[in-house]
């Protein structure tokens, strides 16, 4: 998986939020066990320093320290078992004051190895769906509440199929590219007129594939062409900003790109696009584009090369029927 270093540094941040409120919560009850029996307190204090007592008294002697640490142990364990003695008297469990870390697989590091602990992996998933949340209605648009009802079932004048049968089919091919996705997952084009669920759908996948533990980057086409403008052109306090921002859309596990063909049409543009689409085609990471534009005005607009890379590497769905908006006012 490829992290969002954004995303990532949020969800860090987080992480150690809680961490530090969870041993602040240990200090306070021990504090109170403290105060409560002061006996406690001193247990606390001899098992602190007996292991570097008795090891640095054998070490002294020049013996084998594995009589002394033998020696440590037993002092210990009577030590620990007088001290829960007390704190049950007090009504505490035995083991109130053990510092235990809240995950024991990294012990509450968020790393295990070079690899990503999972306890951190489900702080980067929230911070990663609040932050495809700010353009995406993620609580509202998923595969559960799609609703049908809006396409017609009547076929239209030039389509081999109806709107309703249409959707059918993209909604099966979004919702298995979302649930079955890796990197052998293909990429898909979502083609066709405004208000007929293309972002409804991309959102359901985006959802679906960031609570499986990928990274998901979703933008419309302008902003993404913004970024790579301000990289190349910048020299500003903004050049690191766009810097990262281009590296999680060239990186990231899936970027959805909303509106292609809304934004002004320059040679840059065509040049962004075509860096976008080929180097995440060679980087085999996955890319989900939404357009107003079908096919032969994607090429027209964009160029041949850009073209064949979208006919002979994404998946097509063409959008067609009514505007549900329109619909849902009326």
């Amino acid at each position: 998986m490829s992290y969002d270093g954004k995303v990532l540094r949020r969800a860090a941040a987080r992480y150690d939020e809680d961490k530090q409120r969870r041993e602040e919560l240990f200090r306070a009850r021990q504090r109170e066990c403290y105060a409560k029996s002061p006996r406690i307190e001193e247990i606390d204090r001899e098992l602190s320093h007996t292991m570097a007592k008795i090891i640095a008294s054998g070490f002294r002697r020049g013996a084998d320290p594995r009589s002394a640490i033998e020696a440590l142990k037993e002092e210990n364990l009577a030590l620990q078992a007088e001290r829960g003695e007390l704190l049950v008297g007090l009504g505490y469990p035995a083991d109130c004051l053990e510092p235990k870390p809240n995950c024991p697989k990294c012990g509450d590091t968020g790393w295990r190895g070079s690899e990503m602990c999972e306890c951190l992996k489900s702080y980067y998933v929230r911070e990663q769906n609040a932050e495809l949340s700010r353009m995406l209605d993620l609580a509202g648009q998923s595969f559960e509440t799609f609703n049908f009802d809006f396409y017609s079932r009547e076929q239209e004048y030039g389509q081999n199929m109806s709107p309703y049968a249409r959707m059918e089919k993209n909604y099966d091919a979004c919702r298995d590219f979302a649930y079955e996705f890796s990197p052998r997952s293909g990429n898909l084009l979502l083609s066709g007129a405004p208000g007929l669920g293309k972002t409804f759908l991309s959102a359901s996948i985006a959802r679906v594939v960031s609570d499986a533990r990928h990274s998901v980057v979703y933008d419309t086409a302008s902003h993404i062409f913004s970024r790579f403008e301000a990289q190349k052109f910048d020299r500003g306090d903004e050049d690191e900003s766009a810097d990262e921002d281009v590296a999680r859309f060239l990186k990231c596990d899936l970027l959805i790109v909303d509106d292609l063909g809304t934004e002004m049409m320059t040679s840059f543009v065509q040049s962004a696009l075509y860096q976008i689409v080929n180097t995440r085609l060679m980087t085999n990471r996955k890319t989900i584009v939404s357009t107003n534009l079908n096919p032969a005005e994607l090429g027209q607009r964009y160029g041949a090369a850009i073209l064949s890379r979208l006919e002979g590497e994404y998946r097509i769905l063409p959008f067609f029927g009514e505007d549900i908006r329109k619909l849902k006012r009326n």
